[in-house]
């Protein structure tokens, strides 16, 4: 039996509280995340007790203790193949339609998580229950990392790329959460189903949404002004949710919501804006102008769009950057999550209230 699963927590019901039902032997079953297979040579590393360092290996990330029970959900999954003594320095070749993959903000990112296990708070959230689970073994590969910010405030939730092949959590989901978590925000990174196309992947997020307005009285977040972020195939799932309206939510099985105070949308050729009548919730868009895979020109379309149609937008071009770019740190991007994060706070309907 995995560390994972010999750690795990089990429990049947999908509330607040537990740490996680996920084993390597469930998501192996589950098809969406690929159980690791050792290569000839490879060692392992006894489980450690101390943070990551980018020299460490992915064999170290899935035994830690402070993430047993989790750890597997932290890599991209689907069909993409891990290597144990692959170095974290290297984890970006583990996501191949994403750039500048930052090491040390990876790392940091984990050593967060590991910081707040030790400190007594869960930092995984189941969003089906294992009812749901077991007609649907798919959903084993779902969830959300939480990073608690100051109790009561808003929250974000981030819907990282990986072109529903696979999730870039450790590029486009939390690196962006430590930094929204900075300013005092809570901050939630959704692990959805890949390999399905993008609406079993909005229903995850719709399901955790709605989770997280349920259940925010327990998590300590405000249920008010909250936003949605998302980048790439992550990008068109928020934007998806925001397009409906009061119904985006509904729409994809969730919960009946008011709609985002902001949708963050990082380099997407998604093109739907709301139906007649109906406005998109205020947008802060981002582009590369060197992206071959959402060219600049499909966003500007959007953006000219949405402008049309009455909604509030920021629009963001950057030289010098392609695709999947995330944070952005190092390039003309940097510090792309703090523009974000200040047009948030300046359409929030009830700031100060």
């Amino acid at each position: 039996m995995s560390t994972d699963l010999k750690q795990a927590t089990s429990s049947g019901s999908s509330g607040v509280g537990r740490r996680s039902l996920l084993g390597a032997a469930a998501l192996t079953a589950a098809g969406g995340v690929q159980s690791t297979s050792t290569t000839a040579g490879a060692t392992t590393s006894p489980p450690m007790n101390r943070h990551l360092h980018i020299e460490d290996r992915i064999s170290d990330l899935l035994q830690h203790p402070d993430l047993a029970g989790f750890a597997r959900l932290l890599l991209p999954g689907g069909s993409v193949a891990v290597d144990p003594d692959m170095r974290l320095r290297e984890v970006g070749s583990l996501m191949p339609y994403h750039s500048r993959v930052h090491p040390p903000e990876v790392v940091a990112a984990l050593n967060r998580l590991i910081d707040d296990t030790r400190s007594g708070h869960v930092v995984f959230h189941d969003n089906y229950t294992a009812a749901e689970k077991h007609r649907d073994p798919s959903l084993e590969a779902t969830g959300l990392f939480f990073l608690r910010g100051r109790p009561g405030a808003p929250f974000a939730l981030v819907a990282p790329g990986g072109g529903f092949s696979y999730v870039a959590t450790l590029h486009e989901g939390l690196p962006y959460a430590l930094q929204i978590n900075r300013r005092g925000y809570n901050a939630f990174v959704l692990v959805y189903r890949v390999g399905q196309g993008g609406a079993p992947a909005t229903r995850d997020l719709a399901v955790a949404l709605s989770h997280v307005v349920r259940h925010a009285a327990e998590l300590a977040v405000s249920s008010r002004d909250w936003s949605l972020w998302g980048s790439s195939a992550g990008a068109r799932m928020v934007a998806a949710i925001g397009t409906h309206g009061t119904h985006g939510t509904a729409a994809y099985g969730g919960d009946e919501l008011p709609r985002p105070a902001a949708v963050v949308m990082a380099y997407t050729g998604h093109s739907e804006i709301a139906r007649q009548g109906e406005t998109d919730p205020p947008t802060f868009v981002i582009a590369g102008e060197q992206d071959r895979i959402a060219p600049e020109d499909v966003m500007e379309r959007r953006v000219a769009a949405l402008r049309r149609a009455g909604a509030r937008v920021e629009y963001r071009r950057y030289a010098g950057v392609g695709h999947g770019f995330g944070a952005g740190t190092g390039t003309s991007a940097e510090g792309w999550i703090d523009d974000a994060i200040r047009f948030w706070e300046g359409v929030m309907p009830h700031a100060g209230k």
